[in-house]
């Protein structure tokens, strides 16, 4: 019996033990040698009969090959190996019967202990390769990406003061920076109207030379008066309302996720890899057969489903934890004194130069400092103690009200429908300016479809509604604004970081084997 690989060619002779013959090689379990491609094998091993389990690993990066038996590695069979190879076992004996296992099972030998440690050489390799930095370039280059970074982000104050302490130059006017940091806010807040309004005012002629980028902007304006968020919408409801949709509409910045934990309550998720039927990767390859007499055995494959526990809040998926709206600023909307919160929930003010990055908790009991009582309602501000308040004669209102649109108000829903046939004459327009476009067609139907369902939070399509979805609208305004300024549309940062997965991917198809023990998320702290 002989194990090993062979290449495609091969296949002239598939009545010889691998190892014999050319483009193949072969460990034989009779004499225990090896057979590069020849005749006359090398003594390398034990033998190797009924009962055993023998692994045969290929080593992608420095092209070998090695053997186990029985779980302990026999060391190095072959080396300058081709590439394309493919396990090949040959059997002598009538009746030989070998049960082959490709990672649908646990290896008897412990692989990962050495994918492991090919892990750590591979990252030491690239964290040890020499850079020339005899002027100090390369160091003044990572300042300028990280520098860039954060003026195409908004994150005012860090990079003033990120830039005087490298002795960097900031490109942008800092009132610039203040004012896309704005519209920013303005937009992962759901207050689409706001931020259109400004960038026509702030930007004048950005929005036309760019109709499209505009209709994305109108689309998305639809999808938050459908939440209740935008700001025409809001205008025209109750602060009770207002402060319900708050509660279903969170606001995040881009790329970060802020979250807040209480004393009182936990989260937590749990995600549980699935076991795939082959081990086999781009950066090695390892088999190994059990050597019997008998019947064929069969083997079930059963796949393991990862589970997570999902935190319920908004119905956020993907383990996120949610606020239950956005904080803002007194300067910019007066509500946050006035509106009425619900019990059990609370807002916590973040005040940095970020654009939005808003936490949530769940802590029950405290809001500004003053205990809640009872489950009472929440004292805002320490304004009125518990013990003076006749709890009697309050109303308490239920714990989950079913959001409706445009909060329920028959002004915000007529303000809605008027401004979604503006839309539709805005989509004509450009089919017949600029061509019909399937991006625009299919955000259109998209957010139109939205007032199919009584409760769009809850249907097909209700995807649209996730605050997350910001995230894209606000990216390709914040570019459309520096490219009018004759500035990169995105941060250098960005832009290395993309260039080199990419390169992985080559590497992974054409390259070295290396490139499977590595990622560029190991290195971003």
């Amino acid at each position: 019996m002989g194990i090993g690989l062979s290449t495609e060619d091969f296949v002239n002779n598939m009545n010889r033990l691998p190892g014999w013959d050319k483009h193949s090689y072969g460990y034989h379990g009779d004499n225990g040698h090896t057979f590069n491609s020849a005749g006359n094998g090398q003594p390398y091993g034990p033998t190797f009969t009924t009962g055993d389990v023998v692994g045969c690993g290929v080593n992608l990066i420095d092209n070998t090959c090695f053997y186990t038996k029985n779980g302990v590695n026999l060391g190095v069979a072959f080396t300058d190996l081709p590439s394309n190879l493919y396990p090949t076992v040959g059997l002598q004996t009538p009746g030989e019967i070998v049960d082959t296992n490709f990672g649908q099972n646990p290896f008897v030998f412990n692989i990962d202990d050495l994918m492991q440690e090919m892990r750590m050489k591979t990252c030491a390799t690239i964290s040890r390769f020499p850079v020339p930095d005899d002027k100090g370039e390369w160091q003044t280059t990572l300042h300028r990406m990280v520098s860039t970074y954060l003026v195409h982000h908004g994150y005012c104050s860090t990079a003033e003061c990120f830039a005087r302490c490298t002795g960097q130059t900031i490109a942008e006017e800092l009132t610039s920076i203040k004012n896309r940091q704005k519209i920013q806010r303005l937009v992962l807040d759901g207050r689409m109207g706001e931020a259109i309004e400004t960038t026509q005012r702030q930007y004048p002629g950005l929005l036309e030379k760019k109709p499209n980028l505009e209709f994305m902007l109108k689309c998305r304006q639809f999808v938050e008066m459908v939440n209740g968020t935008d700001s025409e919408i809001r205008s025209l409801r109750s602060p009770r309302s207002r402060s319900s949709s708050r509660h279903a509409s969170p606001a995040m910045s881009p790329h970060h996720e802020s979250i807040s934990l209480s004393s009182t309550s936990s989260h937590h998720m749990e995600i549980q890899p699935s076991h795939q039927g082959s081990s086999s990767s781009s950066g090695g390859s390892f088999m190994h057969s059990k050597l019997g007499s008998g019947s064929p055995k069969t083997h079930h494959q059963s796949d393991q489903a990862g589970s997570s526990d999902m935190n319920s809040l908004n119905g956020s998926p993907k383990g996120q934890i949610m606020n239950g709206g956005p904080a803002k600023d007194v300067a910019h909307d007066r509500e946050i004194d006035m509106d009425v919160e619900y019990p059990h929930h609370h807002l916590h003010h973040h005040h940095d130069d970020r654009p939005r990055d808003v936490a949530t908790t769940n802590e029950r009991n405290r809001r500004n400092g003053a205990p809640v009582r009872n489950g009472s309602v929440p004292i805002m501000n320490g304004s009125c103690p518990v013990d003076d308040m006749d709890t009697d004669d309050i109303v308490m209102e239920p714990r989950s009200m079913k959001r409706q649109l445009c909060g329920g108000n028959l002004a915000a829903i007529e303000r809605m429908l008027s401004f979604g046939r503006e839309l539709q004459t805005m989509y004509d327009r450009l089919c017949r300016e600029v061509g019909r476009n399937d991006t625009n067609q299919k955000a259109l139907q998209d957010a139109f479809s939205l007032l199919a369902y009584s409760d769009p939070w809850n249907s097909p399509v209700g995807y649209q509604l996730d605050p997350v979805l910001r995230e894209p609208v606000c990216a390709a305004l914040n570019s459309a604004i520096l490219e009018l300024q004759n500035m990169p549309k995105h941060p250098l940062l960005e832009l290395a970081i993309g260039h080199t997965m990419e390169t992985m991917k080559l590497m992974s198809k054409y390259g070295p084997g290396s490139c499977a023990f590595t990622s560029v998320q190991s290195f971003i702290h």
